[in-house]
């Protein structure tokens, strides 16, 4: 299913078939923050988590105003959202979990990190879940600073150690 995300782009709906893409979006994000270094072994998080429960979108630069664009016969993924689900760990309801959402570079601060929130907050209330959750890592002002526009509030802290 495709349809219109905002003004020259749309989101159509992924599938387990997009196992590939979707590793190729993660490390990408990881890339971003922690470059230079190898993230193989997110495929291990794609393997064990995506399903056809786990939903994946997929955001495509539409052609309508591109004439370039309009030439080419393939069009590639520029952004992209995977869904999951969360047990909260007060109530003991399932929740809707935000994976991953990402957005290439070039396709940044045009709203459709925005857009994606609101497509994936919509998708939750249909289904009835009464709250959505993320992981952000701190260093992604970013990141933080959409959600906290978007209403988000931090809940808690994951913290680490690391070992000898």
């Amino acid at each position: 299913m495709t349809e219109k995300l905002l003004p020259d782009y749309t989101v159509r709906t992924g599938s387990t078939k997009d196992s590939a893409l979707l590793l190729k979006f993660m490390q990408r994000t990881y890339q971003d923050m922690f470059g230079g270094q190898d993230f193989s072994h997110l495929s291990q998080t794609v393997e064990q988590y995506l399903s056809k429960k786990t939903p994946l979108w997929w955001v495509e630069y539409s052609a309508e105003k591109n004439e370039l664009v309009k030439n080419i016969s393939q069009t590639h993924p520029i952004a992209c959202l995977w869904m999951g689900n969360a047990i909260d760990q007060i109530t003991g309801l399932r929740h809707a979990h935000i994976f991953l959402l990402y957005v290439m570079p070039e396709h940044r601060r045009k709203g459709i990190g925005t857009a994606l929130m609101q497509y994936a907050e919509n998708w939750a209330r249909k289904r009835g879940d009464m709250q959505i959750a993320l992981q952000v890592f701190q260093r992604n002002t970013p990141a933080i600073s959409l959600y906290n526009q978007l209403g988000y509030q931090t809940q808690s802290l994951w913290m680490i150690k690391p070992l000898d």
